[in-house]
């Protein structure tokens, strides 16, 4: 392949990439299907409903005429090739547009039966009709939704692509090529799996990711999956009117504290150990006097002369948790980004010691 061709496939595979999974520079820049047709698409806080039925059809017709621009763009990286008429094209190039257009077409036909009848054939219009009264329709139902999200006091977090919407009445995921709708007073909700981050993508800071399953009470009601920090899982509940169950094996930190806990914890656990030796009988620890004593700050993050932190001559007599605890105890909690990286004082003798000098005994 030439230069020009490998180079243009490269920079297409990279624009279509992030104009599918759109990152937070795409955006900034205002390179959304969102943005760029924000003159039809209209208001979303003015028309939750229609906005999102128009804005649904408008993404996965964009979505599907990449590869016709790929091909497009061909024809003037690779001239050589007469991509421009198709009948002197390679035979690969021949199939490849036949399925670039083919491709739009059959997305332009479903955007057509989906927009029949105002609208009443989109997958979120038949499923909205599934909660309509008998003497009313889908759009009765509709206009609840945009007037619930209209309110300032609804519940809503996530990235763009995966949106979690709460109102008095409603729950809702809002995907790039999907509504997922479900009446609360009709839906189980349940913890199904918890993940535990030692840095989130945004900050230097531990997250924990919750996955919540929606399940309605009706088998007509597609259930969905939502996920949220947990720190917001209070927040969350206090709009639903449903309790939450939780799985067997689920633990939620709803606090910074409990998310350090866990994330010190499991730093600790591949530091070096500390052997303790024979003669020496591990006490209760004197933190909480519950279970024994179980680390040993030994400085480990650089040679003893060197760094700020220091050599620690204390015999162990804190268990990891209770360690854990005063770790964050001595740190500032406007500015949680600098916790893992910090130094505190020993609790006992006072020397200074971070988190790679923290040792679990055997």
């Amino acid at each position: 392949m030439d230069s020009p061709e490998v180079t243009f496939t490269l920079a297409y595979l990279v624009f279509a990439v992030c104009f599918v999974f759109t990152p937070t520079e795409f955006y900034s820049a205002g390179l959304t299907v969102q943005n760029l047709l924000s003159g039809w698409l209209g208001s979303e806080d003015a028309a939750f409903v229609p906005y999102h039925l128009r804005r649904t059809a408008a993404t996965l017709l964009c979505h599907s005429l990449l590869p016709l621009g790929y091909y497009v763009g061909m024809c003037f990286a690779a001239s050589e090739k007469q991509l421009y008429s198709p009948s002197q094209a390679p035979e690969a190039w021949q199939l490849f547009l036949m399925l670039a257009v083919t491709l739009p077409t059959i997305t332009c036909t479903l955007i057509y039966y989906w927009s029949r009848d105002q609208w009443a054939h989109h997958p979120l219009a038949r499923t909205l009709a599934l909660y309509a009264l008998p003497q009313s329709g889908w759009r009765a139902v509709a206009s609840s939704v945009n007037t619930e999200f209209r309110r300032i006091d609804k519940f809503a977090t996530g990235a763009p692509g995966a949106r979690v919407i709460v109102t008095d009445t409603w729950v809702m995921k809002v995907t790039t090529y999907c509504v997922y709708v479900a009446q609360q007073q009709d839906v189980q909700l349940t913890v199904t799996e918890s993940q535990q981050h030692e840095l989130s993508p945004d900050s230097n800071l531990p997250v924990q990711l919750l996955t919540i399953r929606v399940a309605s009470t009706s088998p007509a009601v597609r259930a969905f999956d939502i996920r949220l920090n947990s720190t917001e899982y209070g927040e969350l509940c206090e709009k639903l009117r449903a309790p939450i169950r939780r799985a067997a094996n689920v633990v939620i930190h709803q606090s910074l504290g409990d998310l350090f806990l866990e994330t010190f914890a499991s730093l600790v656990e591949v530091n070096p150990a500390y052997s303790v030796p024979s003669s020496q009988e591990l006490e209760a620890c004197i933190g909480c006097m519950q279970t024994r004593a179980s680390v040993k700050l030994v400085k480990m993050c650089q040679e003893v002369a060197e760094g700020e932190c220091q050599q620690c001559y204390c015999r162990p007599m804190w268990c990891l948790t209770c360690m854990g605890k005063w770790f964050a105890s001595r740190q500032d909690p406007q500015h949680p980004d600098t916790w893992l990286a910090s130094r505190v004082p020993c609790p006992t003798c006072r020397a200074r010691f971070c988190i790679l000098d923290v040792c679990t005994v055997r």
